[in-house]
């Protein structure tokens, strides 16, 4: 049989090294091809986009935490009236009560509503074939300040309206700016504008502008359906980063955003955001100081280029056309239509095939070999994601303080890196231990044929990210095919399989790992096993040729083919210490707990309550009691358990007041209006009926509510209300039967610092970004 190898250039040396610095330069430009631009001084000329001057509002913005309803919030809105006055412009505050947009959890057995309070204003076109809407949400989560979510997109909006009305840039579309409300709450702000505003009332391109980190590219992550258009609009943004691999995971999450009600509405449009250094997600971390500040200018230069795109475009049909496919090349978008994706599926497939039957007919391999290897290369596949969910397991044993973290560690890069590298590991040692006894040429058809078949299996489940293994197993077996045929080019032609490979595969691997965080940390593992079979013609040519070799010369070889994997663990043991030694905790990247307060208003009793299953050391001497459900307590939070422990009560706290303002009886029914007051400040309120009453119709604020939900342990309807008026909700119930009904109300706060016997958090520890951190309850049962 003649020599294994696939690749057999007198040079062997001379080649590896050509290719390798293709591959290195490839590399580089792909990362490049991801990283944010800097940020642009305020001396910028005044029809660009500005991060020093945008950054300028983020730090008014979030000054302090602003959540909806709050006084804070309030002043943000009246400086965003007054500065877009400023500008020239005619804003608008459109201050209705709404219910909750999207998906998102609202109180157990009910509705979520809230009061808001959106800015809103249009610049108008030329001549306007439809409304361009700018969004982003101006309120904050409850216990940070929010600079990068989403003060990040307010300032953009705030910077890009100054370059359009300060350049004298007037576009042939109307655009209108909408800085929501609520958003954090229960995404009430864009609901209510989706609903209620009459500029919204024929639709549009909406462009929304979000943050889940402080760090990293803008990525635009979420399209309406039939994107092919929009996408071509986004390929013209300063420097577009997103992938149609996004939008397909992105479709089949529960996530939601300002942008889910104007999808649900039928706008079409796009949603961006940067998403990287996630620890600081909605927590007291989230400052402006935490921003970096490139990601800001990347963000606003892409929205106001996109816009200025959209601008000037017919808008009429901008949402037909089908979905595209899509991913970011060095200096451009590349695009084509979804009709493509299963011809491109099935030509990876049929040039794998033509592979298998050259390498078979020149004798490289024999069809049971290439069988033997493709039966074998699902151990690297599986293998690397399994090893990849150990580290993060391994860490989180040496440093429990990580499982308290939202999505990743604050400085994750070298745990990252050490993820490749365990990958590139697996794939190396996998490769020395079989080179010999199934050959190159076979394990390469193999690694190409996984590439291609997962690309057909894309296809039918995701088609946006068939391309991430159609396109390098096309390029790969047909470059395999040339180097066959042309043995002279041979090292060209592998080298160009390859950096396509490196080109697609590896700005996706670097952003899905922010994308899932470590805890998740086995898809990137997963996703670097395919570059890294992508790359088996390319791993050959690095590996110590054996053939012909016998006795201690072969063993010498063999030795030296260990050596690739050997460097590869060695690095992943490496990066992950460094990690370890780099992330370390302090006051500026504390430890996240959580922790909560509840008083039963009618026994005097009260609780301290934790989403933490295994509390920290801090956490802990709050909580001595096991998981449990709390619904007798509090109805609003359904069936989840919480950990628990006995707390003081506090004796001054008042409680949420319901009282009857009319009562008619008719039919054997009977009409409340009824009106509920927090006694306090509260960030929201909530309100449940005794699950023995039949609840047959609801209005809350004026708004009809769904009554079919049950919260559980006797309470059946309810709903939240956040940010509640000073005046209090109005609320009419019609109920089945004349008898007294049982209500229980509840209202919260986020001053668990002020709860007696609360023990301060040292240094080192903070608060986690959750909606119900730092939350003071009181609730109260009446029966009318």
């Amino acid at each position: 049989m003649r020599d294994f190898a696939l690749l057999r250039p007198a040079r062997r040396g001379i080649a590896a090294a050509a290719v390798l610095a293709v591959l290195a330069l490839a590399g580089f430009f792909a990362v490049r091809s991801i990283t944010p631009p800097a940020p642009l001084p305020t001396s910028a000329p005044a029809g660009e986009f500005s991060a020093e001057r945008a950054f300028a509002e983020v730090r008014t913005i979030a000054a302090v935490p602003h959540p909806a309803g709050s006084a804070a919030n309030a002043r943000v809105h009246d400086h965003l009236i007054e500065t877009l006055r400023g500008l020239g412009l005619s804003p608008e505050s459109q201050d209705t009560v709404t219910i909750q947009g999207g998906t998102l959890s609202a109180s157990a057995g009910g509705a979520g509503l809230a009061r808001v309070r959106n800015v809103v204003t249009l610049i108008p076109g030329t001549a306007s074939t439809g409304r361009i809407f700018l969004v982003a949400h101006y309120d904050s989560a409850q216990v940070g300040p929010g600079g990068n979510d989403d003060a990040a997109g307010t300032a953009s909006i705030l910077e890009i309206a100054r370059a359009l009305t300060g350049a004298g840039d007037r576009l042939r579309n109307d655009v209108v700016l909408v800085l929501t409300d609520a958003e954090e709450a229960c995404l009430c702000g864009a609901k209510a504008f989706v609903d209620q505003h009459p500029l919204a009332r024929d639709g549009g391109v909406v462009l929304n502008l979000e943050a889940r980190g402080s760090d990293g590219p803008a990525i635009m992550f979420e399209t309406s359906a039939d994107n092919g258009k929009l996408v071509g609009a986004y390929a013209h943004a300063a420097q577009p980063v997103g992938t149609s691999f996004a939008v397909e995971i992105y479709r089949l999450l529960p996530n939601d955003t300002d942008f889910t009600p104007f999808r649900e509405a039928g706008f079409h449009g796009l949603n961006a955001a940067y998403i990287d250094g996630a620890a600081v997600y909605h927590a007291p971390t989230d400052t402006p100081e935490s921003m970096n500040r490139a990601s800001l200018q990347h963000h606003g230069a892409n929205t106001l280029a996109v816009l200025r795109e959209l601008g000037g475009r017919d808008l009429t049909g901008i949402g037909e056309g089908g979905d595209a496919t899509y991913f970011p090349v060095p200096g451009l978008l590349v695009r084509y239509p979804g009709s493509l994706v299963w011809p491109l599926a099935a030509l990876a497939v049929v040039a794998v095939v033509a592979l298998a039957w050259l390498v078979r007919r020149q004798g490289r391999a024999t069809g049971g070999r290439m069988a033997a290897a493709a039966g074998l290369t699902l151990i690297p596949i599986v293998l690397a994601p399994v090893l990849a969910q150990g580290l993060w397991r391994l860490l989180v044993a040496i440093r429990p303080e990580y499982d308290g973290l939202p999505i990743d560690p604050y400085r994750p890069l070298w745990y990252r890196i050490a993820v490749i590298a365990l990958a590139g590991f697996t794939v190396l040692a996998w490769y020395a231990l079989l080179r010999r006894r199934i050959g190159p040429a076979a394990l390469a058809v193999a690694g190409f044929g996984w590439l291609a078949v997962l690309g057909v299996v894309l296809a039918a489940v995701t088609p946006g990210g068939a391309y991430l293994a159609s396109l390098p197993a096309l390029a790969g077996a047909l470059a395999a095919l040339l180097a066959l045929v042309f043995e002279r080019g041979a090292a060209a032609f592998i080298a160009a399989g390859a950096a396509v490979a490196v080109v697609i595969l590896l700005p996706t691997v670097l952003m899905l790992f922010p994308a899932l965080g470590m805890p998740m940390a086995g898809v990137g593992a997963f996703l670097a096993v395919l570059l890294g079979l992508a790359l088996l013609p390319v791993v050959d040519l690095i590996h110590p040729a054996s053939s012909g070799a016998r006795g201690m010369e072969a063993a010498r070889a063999r030795r030296r083919g260990a050596v690739p994997s050997a460097i590869a663990l060695v690095a992943a043991v490496a990066f992950t210490g460094t990690g370890l030694a780099v992330d370390r905790f302090d006051e500026q990247h504390p430890s996240l707990t959580h922790l909560m307060y509840a008083l039963d208003a009618d026994t005097q009793q009260a609780r301290w309550l934790s989403h933490e299953t295994d509390p920290q050391e801090w956490t802990a001497q709050y909580l001595t009691e096991p998981p449990g459900r709390v619904t007798g307590l509090l109805p609003a939070f359904g069936d989840e358990e919480l950990r628990q422990g006995p707390a003081p009560a506090w004796s001054d706290l008042p409680a949420p007041q319901l009282t009857l303002a009319g009562d008619t009886a008719s039919g054997g029914e009977r009409t409340l209006n009824l009106l509920l007051k927090p006694q306090r400040t509260a960030r929201f309120v909530t309100l449940h009926v005794a699950e023995a009453t039949t609840v047959v119709e609801a209005t809350v604020g004026g708004r009809p509510v769904d009554v079919t939900g049950v919260a559980g342990d006797g309470w059946g309807f309810g709903f939240v209300f956040h940010a509640p008026p000073a005046e209090g909700v109005e609320i009419t119930l019609r109920v089945r039967g004349t008898g007294p009904v049982t209500f229980r109300a509840m209202d919260a706060t986020d001053d668990v610092a002020a709860v007696p016997g609360f023990r301060p958090r040292p240094p080192g520890v903070g608060v986690l970004g959750s909606h119900s951190s730092e939350m003071v309850a009181i609730a109260k049962s009446y029966t009318l």
